[in-house]
């Protein structure tokens, strides 16, 4: 599966029946794209849907740090999302639990990566559900959509870093 987007091409493939993976390349070095997933200041300027607004209510970046984050839609609902960092490497990889608030104790663990090349990062996180019904409901969700937006969203604001 791939979902072209504004701006670059996200990859979704399903390494098994407990995975999802999420490949993207960035117009933009990794220590940059590293940078914008680390600072909430920065977060929360790209972290999400274009429609939404996305709050940091803690991100506390370190191995055994929780993070919150609160998406508010146009219509006024809000999300909460959810999770702790278990491990960091910068500017290499980060691996952290997600939980979305709605569906709580369904917690998938991400390993996220950046490889550059030539000034290009690709960006690949693998995501680890309990569950095939976990990974099935996470694809049913809309996240492919939701993931595409986001990852434009970073690519946009990695841009002002430069």
């Amino acid at each position: 599966m791939a979902a072209a987007s504004k701006t670059g091409t996200i990859s979704v493939t399903l390494p098994s029946d407990r995975e999802i993976r999420l490949t993207r390349v960035f117009h933009a070095p990794r220590k940059l794209i590293f940078e914008a997933i680390s600072k909430p200041e920065h977060v929360a300027r790209w972290w999400g849907p274009r429609e939404s607004t996305t709050t940091i209510s803690d991100m506390d970046f370190r191995v055994g740090g929780a993070w919150r984050f609160v998406q508010r839609a146009a219509d006024g609902s809000e999300f909460g999302f959810r999770g702790e960092y278990r491990e960091i490497v910068p500017p290499e990889r980060v691996v952290q639990t997600f939980e979305w608030e709605g569906l709580p104790g369904h917690i998938s663990v991400e390993t996220m990566t950046l490889d550059e090349r030539d000034g290009m990062t690709t960006l690949t996180t693998t995501s680890v559900f309990t569950s095939v019904e976990d990974r099935d409901g996470m694809l049913q969700s809309g996240m492919e959509k939701g993931a595409s937006e986001t990852y434009d969203r970073l690519e946009e604001f990695v841009q002002t870093l430069v």
